[in-house]
């Protein structure tokens, strides 16, 4: 199963919007407790790989991140927290992370006395030159156990080599895959894989036994994404394309950018469009939007159809 609805069930009656936990009660004149069954159910989490469930909506924490810094970073410790917390409240329950965005303790913290298996983490390692304070580049058994003692947690379900781009991808960071292995087979991850930005590298995942998930720069309009530079439609299709053959292999696919890292943000109906268009594709398995505002919460869900 690679899609299914998600959001708890929704219940018309008197009062104003609530949420608790994956509930949501819509307030809404002369309706006397109507229950209806929206479109979607994030409780119903899907199997996005063979060892992992995953909630469908995601909250990608390193939107302009770059040396352990990002925008959730730069709203603070305490918005940073609260806005986390909102979004646990509201069923999105798959927190993206990275070495690379600085986001680990803050998203511990907003996690902190909640069950561990209500969530899902995912976080990625950057191995090239630059992006990072330090110079050197440790292997994975090297790094996870920091990265694990950041997020406070005895296991990280999703572990990724962040921005691959080469086609031949697999042979060039064979050590780093055999590491990232070796901590599956030891428990402190559950499954790994590949944050791609080329559509090579995708494809090349595709044929690749080790690789359990993928992100892949997906939007309607073609915006930040990979493929044909000068023609926006065409990167979109020869994106899809590429995520069909991964998918259609049991790759578990996760869409980022979904909304142009932020290109969209001054066109509400732009939002919607690409939000509806990534949501009808089979090929997805998750979304992640880098949320910085409650509303922005509010609104992708309402673009969902989750309430």
């Amino acid at each position: 199963m690679k899609r299914r609805d998600f959001l708890g069930v929704v219940a018309l009656g008197a009062g104003g919007l609530t949420v608790n936990g994956n509930d949501v009660a819509i307030g809404k004149e002369n309706n006397d407790n109507i229950r209806l069954q929206p479109k979607h159910d994030l409780s119903n989490w899907i199997q996005l790989t063979k060892e992992i469930k995953c909630p469908r909506i995601g909250f990608g924490t390193g939107m302009r991140g770059w040396q352990r810094n990002s925008d959730l970073t730069r709203l603070g410790w305490k918005d940073g927290i609260t806005l986390l917390c909102y979004a646990y409240d509201h069923g999105v329950r798959f927190f993206d992370c990275a070495d690379l965005y600085g986001t680990h303790f803050i998203v511990a913290e907003a996690m902190k006395g909640k069950p561990r298996e209500s969530y899902v983490l995912g976080t990625k390692l950057w191995l090239m030159p630059g992006g990072l304070p330090e110079k050197e580049r440790l292997s994975p058994e090297e790094t996870v156990p920091r990265l694990l003692r950041e997020l406070n947690v005895d296991y990280i379900d999703i572990v990724q080599i962040h921005c691959v781009m080469d086609p031949k991808w697999s042979e060039k960071f064979a050590d780093t895959m055999e590491s990232l292995e070796r901590l599956k087979q030891k428990g402190l991850i559950k499954s790994h894989g590949i944050s791609s930005h080329t559509n090579a590298a995708v494809e090349c995942a595709a044929n690749s036994d080790w690789c359990d998930v993928i992100h892949t720069r997906l939007n309607s309009e073609g915006m930040n994404m990979d493929g044909t530079k000068d023609n926006p439609q065409k990167r979109v299709e020869e994106s899809i394309k590429s995520v069909k053959l991964a998918h259609n292999k049991g790759k578990g696919i996760i869409a980022i950018k979904i909304l142009g890292e932020g290109k969209m943000s001054n066109n509400p109906e732009l939002r919607k469009k690409s939000t509806t268009f990534i949501n009808n594709l089979d090929c997805v398995d998750v979304m992640i939007v880098g949320f910085t505002e409650k509303h922005h919460i509010d609104e992708f869900l309402k673009n969902c159809n989750c309430f």
